[in-house]
């Protein structure tokens, strides 16, 4: 669990299904995190399962954000490769502006290094001014790395950006 000023970060439990199949299925969380379109409530309820098993697992990063008991949304773990990892995050778009997004990926940052991370790694659409403030803020610099994606029928130039332990 991490604890930060306004939220704490825990594990996910059944009793967070309704709102992380809410945030799954957000098509303003669609437009800037990749997230399946699924036909029906399984792929969804599977993609959910998926996430509550990983948030249990010490050899992964999978996090619910809590705002007093509330979940506004999640933090996990997109690839792991020997020392660095690559994050994404998600808030619910009615707390947006609120510098929630910021305060859980710093504190998941520095929890993450104190586990012997040496790097810490996300990305986001070029177009994403939002998600690239948040990176910024907590102190990650653009990389050279960028990549093009396909995402629901659109291609995505992708930024990364990265804080390496000190």
């Amino acid at each position: 669990m991490i604890k930060t000023n306004r939220l704490i970060l825990k594990s996910l439990c059944e009793d967070d299904k309704r709102v992380m199949m809410n945030l799954f299925k957000s098509l303003e969380i669609k437009k800037t995190y990749m997230i399946p379109d699924y036909e029906d409530e399984n792929g969804y309820e599977k993609l959910f399962d998926k996430f509550l098993n990983l948030s249990h697992m010490n050899n992964h990063f999978v996090r619910g954000i809590y705002l007093k008991d509330e979940l506004i949304g999640f933090i996990n773990e997109v690839e792991i490769v020997n020392k660095i990892i690559e994050l994404g995050y998600v808030i619910d778009p009615k707390y947006k502006n609120n510098g929630y997004a910021s305060e859980s990926l710093i504190n998941s940052i520095n929890y993450l290094f104190s586990l012997g991370f040496e790097e810490i790694k996300a990305g986001a659409f070029k177009d994403n001014d939002a998600s690239i403030k948040v990176m910024k803020k907590c102190g990650m610099m653009k990389i050279d790395s960028t990549e093009l994606i396909e995402y629901r029928g659109i291609l995505h130039e992708c930024k990364y950006f990265s804080k390496r332990r000190i």
